[in-house]
């Protein structure tokens, strides 16, 4: 486990911050320790560009499709919107009480214990970042090299090395420093904030031509009374909003969480939800439902019709929030795997800081070779739909830990309180997204559950025990001192 100076993992610092000393608003400058400097604006860029990924470009149709009709189909992403916002306000008051960073990993770990931590982490670190990592790559290469193959499908191999060189380049400029990627990441907020306003704008125009609101007439008729049906569509839009939790994941980052945090929280997700029902709405008045469920690239399809002889910016605009979603995916998930390391669940030297750059460079590289080895798999979007289950388990397993908390700790120092209905309509919506898979998709529940019981093993062999073998700790201490000397790497000081 780790902890403590010196010891078995081979470390050269002191011990871990304190929860106290990690409340401060400012720590020393010449100490090696993660340093406060995101503000309110970094937060919601780093909202935004989690959320404001592909998806809402490319496929708006599986919204459609289980909505069954247009007028359902809108209301659906103005509920994923609101379910998002709900539970972001859960969220805002469990990293305030626990302002640790780690996100969901280190609440599961306050409020439930090591092993459900433990499994969330397994689950994340080998299937959840390094495929969306890989897929946000080959989506940006896809976008860039298609245009230079007109006739063709792009060859699969530059696609793969092109996504590869993205990875790598964009882990290499979160090793340089927190500063340059969130000022990379304001650019492209603006960007995708641009384009979806396009999008808007050229729909509204659209709409308000003759005919524009034909689309529309009869809005509601074909609406899907299947409950199954209903819940796919809600997963669509839930995926699409996916990322509202990330700034969790760099809480002790943040300057002022108490007052940043929410707030990042209350200008992003309206301004998701609203950006997000707007811009259906204008792929709606462009495009038939049969049109817009036939597409693969919805916002390719609306810039035909739409844009005219400027449709060809639509893939460049893609490729660039394909772009920004990476950067601040790599950034965020790598405080995961920082903070999993600091609690022992994974090698210690995961839990090293660049003595010059404070950034957590031994996460970040680690997170970029399971990434570059998942661009290996030609299945890797498979490997996601495996993981979706469970992944919505354990957001919903830390929601429920709001409750909980109010229970268990009653007088737990709360800077925010969200009314105890919140919690529990999260919770039961939750469980009703749940079960519904088990019946309609049972195959990929079972093997999202298999990848998250091989961690069970793994966990009582090697994490629970408190003697490993020589021979183990020996190799560990000589990984350690190698990193450190690779990558200037140290313990956080105290």
């Amino acid at each position: 486990m780790a902890g403590g100076s010196g010891g078995q993992d081979g470390s050269v610092s002191s011990t871990l911050v304190t929860p106290k000393e990690e409340n401060k608003a400012n720590w020393d400058d010449d100490k090696v320790k993660m340093k406060k400097q995101l503000g309110l604006l970094e937060g919601v860029a780093i909202i935004l560009g989690i959320i404001f990924g592909s998806g809402i470009f490319m496929t708006p149709g599986g919204v459609i499709r289980g909505a069954g009709s247009v007028g359902f189909s809108l209301a659906v992403w103005a509920m994923c919107g609101l379910m998002s916002m709900v539970g972001a306000l859960c969220y805002a008051e469990l990293g305030t009480s626990i302002p640790k960073s780690g996100g969901d990993y280190a609440y599961l770990f306050e409020i439930f214990g090591p092993l459900p931590a433990f499994l969330y982490l397994w689950d994340a670190m080998l299937v959840f970042v390094p495929t969306t990592n890989a897929i946000m790559g080959l989506t940006f290469a896809r976008y860039v090299i298609q245009p230079f193959f007109p006739e063709c499908h792009a060859p699969d191999a530059a696609i793969r090395m092109l996504a590869a060189a993205t990875i790598s380049f964009l882990t290499w400029i979160n090793c340089h420093g927190v500063k340059s990627t969130t000022k990379l990441q304001n650019v492209f907020m603006f960007a995708k904030i641009g384009a979806l306003f396009i999008i808007i704008i050229a729909g509204i125009i659209y709409l308000m031509m003759p005919g524009g609101t034909n689309n529309f007439d009869n809005m509601f008729d074909g609406t899907s009374t299947s409950v199954s049906k209903v819940s796919v569509a809600f997963y669509s839009g839930i995926f699409s909003y996916s990322g509202w939790n990330y700034l969790n994941f760099m809480t002790e980052e943040l300057v002022n969480p108490y007052v940043n945090l929410p707030r990042a929280i209350y200008i992003s997700l309206p301004l998701v939800t609203f950006a997000y029902v707007l811009a259906n709405v204008a792929y709606l008045a462009v495009l038939t439902t049969s049109e817009a469920l036939s597409s693969k690239a919805i916002a390719f399809s609306f810039a035909e019709r739409a844009l005219g002889p400027v449709s060809g910016v639509m893939p460049f605009l893609v490729a660039l929030s394909a772009f920004g979603g990476l950067s601040v995916h790599i950034m965020t998930s790598s405080r995961m795997c920082f903070v999993g390391a600091r609690y022992g669940h994974f090698p210690a030297l995961l839990s090293h800081i660049n003595i010059r750059r404070y950034t957590p460079v031994p996460s970040l590289v680690f997170l970029c070779l399971l990434s570059l080895i998942m661009l290996c798999s030609s299945d890797v979007e498979m490997l996601i739909t495996y993981s979706t289950f469970v992944e919505s388990f354990f957001i919903m397993l830390s929601v429920s830990g709001v409750l909980w908390l109010r229970y268990k700790q009653p007088n737990l120092e709360r800077p925010i309180k969200v009314s105890i209905g919140i919690p529990i309509f999260f919770v039961l919506v939750c469980l009703f997204l749940l079960i519904v898979p088990v019946f309609e998709a049972p195959w990929e529940v079972f093997v999202g559950c298999l990848i998250t019981v091989t961690g069970i093993p793994v966990y009582f062999i090697f994490i629970a025990q408190d003697k490993r073998p020589e021979g183990f700790n020996n190799a560990m201490v000589t990984c350690t001192h190698f990193v450190q000397k690779l990558f200037l790497s140290a313990k956080e000081e105290a």
